[in-house]
């Protein structure tokens, strides 16, 4: 039986967590998988996988012998792509997924630019706004928007990601620019819904001057709470100035799951939205949208890839990585979407 096979069916079964999806994916039968197995832990004289009708656990042994088997897969394709004509030369299939409204934008653009540089490789694009199983679903990597919760995945943040207030230059004349977060209480606000993201509400950071305690006091009556506390040069007041970051849940006639939604709904000039700057700074820039509250803007969290681990990444998937970074440090990407891209939100 080729040698190479059985490692290549022992880490399929390890990163699927069990022989009938690494079955599937090949497009054999199980059974196979386990001669596979058999004859491989029988060559070395050591069990590999516990197997139980219900799970499957690797040994001792067994994830020592991962590692290497991983190692010597990844080197073996780096080996034969550096002897291809041209050099090192990426193949293989690519499996991403990202964010749909963000992924319409920002990496879809892009997967047609990057096939164009690595003709060999083919890439499947999934634009899903649930939390992808990568492991069980077998992705390469994940572009993500936000906080991460803590995971054994890796992470490289790729670029910022910023929040404003938007509202249209109608809709303002019309009812008034609030001056302090507190003030959105009192006004149209486009919300996603409870069972959406961001249900921690809008993130502000208050300044704790005398000016910052009574909006503290105001926010407090209206059932803000604190989460965070710290002091920052970059306070809206004076340098230096004791701040807090506070989550605020505004209200209005209208709310959605679908960001995309509240984006048109604020163009439309039916209220103030809470948006990302990757989606909104091209229409602030031509004014067909307005941004307010920005000297109380919270500090940014991150736009990531994220990949199952950070060893023994394959040829294409590194290579990915290094083309996502590359082009959102451009000078002036993050002023407008790519050439082509359509408007989404997260």
């Amino acid at each position: 039986m080729d040698r190479l096979k059985q490692l290549e069916t022992f880490v399929a079964v390890a990163a699927r967590g069990s022989l009938s999806a690494a079955a599937r994916a090949e497009g054999v039968a199980p059974a196979l998988i386990g001669r596979r197995l058999d004859a491989l832990e029988e060559r070395l004289g050591v069990k590999l996988l516990l197997r139980s009708t219900r799970r499957l656990t690797l040994t001792h042994e067994g994830s020592a012998f991962l590692e290497h088997c991983q190692r010597l897969l990844v080197e073996l394709a780096d080996a034969e792509a550096s002897v291809s004509a041209g050099g090192v030369k990426a193949s293989g299939h690519l499996r991403v997924t990202a964010p749909a409204g963000f992924g319409r934008r920002h990496v879809a653009p892009l997967v047609p630019r990057f096939h164009a540089l690595h003709p060999e490789v083919t890439i499947s694009l999934n634009l899903s706004d649930r939390v992808i199983d990568m492991a069980g679903e077998n992705f390469d990597c994940a572009v993500r928007v936000g906080d991460l919760p803590d995971s054994s995945l890796v992470s490289i943040r790729l670029a910022d990601n910023r929040r404003r207030c938007v509202a249209t230059p109608a809709f303002l004349q019309r009812h008034g620019v609030p001056q302090h977060p507190h003030e959105l209480l009192r006004f149209a606000c486009l919300t996603l819904s409870s069972d959406a993201s961001q249900t921690r509400g809008w993130a502000f950071r208050i300044p704790r001057t005398t000016q910052g305690r009574h909006a503290e006091s105001a926010l407090s009556d209206a059932g803000v709470p604190r989460t965070a506390q710290g002091r920052s040069s970059e306070a809206p007041e004076e340098a230096g100035a004791d701040f807090e970051v506070i989550h605020l849940k505004p209200h209005g006639p209208m709310d959605c799951s679908d960001g995309q939604v509240l984006h048109d709904w604020c163009l439309a000039g039916h209220g103030i939205a809470w948006r990302s700057t990757w989606e909104v700074d091209s229409e602030i820039r031509n004014g067909t949208l307005v941004a307010v509250l920005d000297a109380f803007a919270a500090p940014p969290n991150g736009i990531y890839a994220v990949v199952p681990q950070r060893k023994h990444l394959p040829l294409r998937v590194r290579l990915w990585l290094d083309f996502l970074k590359h082009q959102y440090a451009q000078p002036g990407y993050w002023g407008g979407a790519p050439p082509g891209a359509g408007p989404g939100s997260p």
